[in-house]
């Protein structure tokens, strides 16, 4: 099994139409990507200095589906574009379990 992490600042943390947004694009995955076992989509509410504002969490069952998952054309054409538009920066990790 693959985790798939990635932890999102937006470029605009205090739009609350953008955080809800972002999690309703990232969670329209589900269905949609067939890669995806398990999805969770969170959001901080620390607000530090060192906090992301938005991570999301993925469980896919190989690194081929991570491959996969990563050239998904929903993935590729309409979640990432929108990702790329209103965040600032972001961090993944990818590690077997």
């Amino acid at each position: 099994m693959i985790k798939h992490i990635v932890l999102y600042k937006l470029i605009d943390n205090t739009n609350h139409s953008i955080i809800g947004e972002t999690i309703t694009k990232l969670k329209s995955m589900v269905g949609r990507v067939p890669q995806i076992l398990e999805l969770e989509v969170g959001v901080d509410f620390l607000k530090s200095s060192r906090s992301y504002d938005i991570v999301l969490s993925v469980l896919l069952p190989n690194k081929e589906a991570l491959r996969e998952y990563q050239q998904n054309q929903y993935h590729h054409e309409f979640v990432k574009p929108f990702m790329h538009s209103n965040i600032s920066s972001s961090v993944a990790i990818d590690y077997e379990i």
